[in-house]
């Protein structure tokens, strides 16, 4: 297979599991099971199944009766797109590394056709020759946050109809937002996200997500749900054990369409002055100080069920006040 067969064959593989969450997610989990030591794809594909149950999450019960259709399909928005860029970007880089796997030696100058930054090529040709394995996903996980950071990130829409609103800043300030780990033995581990909007934040999360993944005293709890778990998208249906009554119990494909997204040039965000990508790789990745949540993770899931039900209460007597 020539050069040019190999380009037609990335493009192709990438848009057909380019379609939709559960198909990236899938995609990253069977990568990794033929390449494990590109630690990433684990890290990506269970950070997708994250992205997945908070979309599922937002037809649920609880997130109807507090958020407005319209805030819904803002917050849907926001982490399809992302969910999409990321994969847009990182999984070409990975079918080129398996390419170069099986030709035995290195096409990395072929990630330029899909507009890779020059500073992710540069880490592809480094790990290639010294398989460091930790470096590496630390520099996918610097790139892809910087890939969304303008386009998702700093886009006037997002910004301006999401993130810089305080429905947002709330949800944050509460710690609602959280990347979960669940494990084969019922616990849930996991860290909550904080200054999303913040690129050194997001970079920081997903180095303490690594450790936990590859480093923690309970990394094989999680693997073994990893791998034993078929991922439908749903979180009531992926993780039974945290299950409400009345939450929607139907698989993510079933309850969104797929959603067509457009793509403009590419910017290459590596050769801005603005970031520091060589910083942060430099930068030693934190320990959390606390990852075991199961406890407060469900105080916080009877928080959110609680206030719908004063959202419901409120809207109630609002309506019964204005019919009187």
């Amino acid at each position: 297979m020539n050069k040019r067969q190999i380009l037609k064959t990335v493009r192709k593989l990438t848009a057909k599991n380019n379609v939709d969450n559960v198909a990236r997610t899938d995609s990253y989990q069977q990568f990794y099971d033929s390449y494990p030591e590109i630690r990433w794809a684990y890290l990506a594909s269970f950070v997708s199944r994250n992205a997945g149950w908070s979309m599922s999450d937002l037809l649920s019960h609880s997130l109807v009766e507090m958020l407005s259709k319209e805030w819904r399909r803002r917050l849907f928005i926001s982490l399809e797109r992302a969910n999409w860029l990321i994969f847009s970007d990182a999984y070409p880089q990975l079918m080129i590394y398996q390419f170069s796997q099986k030709i035995g030696k290195p096409l990395f100058d072929l990630l330029s056709f899909f507009d890779v930054s020059k500073w992710m090529m540069q880490q592809w040709w480094v790990f290639w020759y010294d398989r460091n394995e930790d470096q590496l996903m630390k520099a996918l996980i610097i790139n892809e946050q910087h890939v969304i950071e303008k386009p998702v990130i700093r886009a006037p829409f997002f910004r301006d109809v999401l993130f810089h609103r305080p429905s947002y800043e709330w949800q944050e300030r509460l710690h609602f937002s959280v990347v979960i780990f669940p494990s084969i033995c019922g616990e849930i581990y996991g860290i909550s996200v904080d200054h999303f909007t913040d690129v050194k934040k997001r970079v920081e999360l997903g180095g303490k997500l690594a450790w936990l993944l590859f480093h923690s005293p309970v990394r094989e709890e999680i693997r073994e749900y990893f791998q034993d778990t078929l991922y439908t998208g749903n979180r009531s249906i992926d993780i039974p054990e945290i299950t409400h009554e009345k939450d929607i119990n139907l698989p993510l494909r079933i309850c969104y369409p797929m959603i067509h997204h457009g793509d403009n040039k590419r910017r290459d965000w590596s050769l801005s002055d603005e970031f520091e990508p060589d910083l942060l790789l430099r930068r030693k990745n934190k320990v959390p100080r606390r990852y075991q949540i199961t406890d407060w993770y469900q105080h916080k899931q009877h928080q959110i069920h609680t206030a719908a039900k004063l959202s419901s209460y409120v809207r109630g007597t609002q309506k019964k006040n204005q019919n009187t």
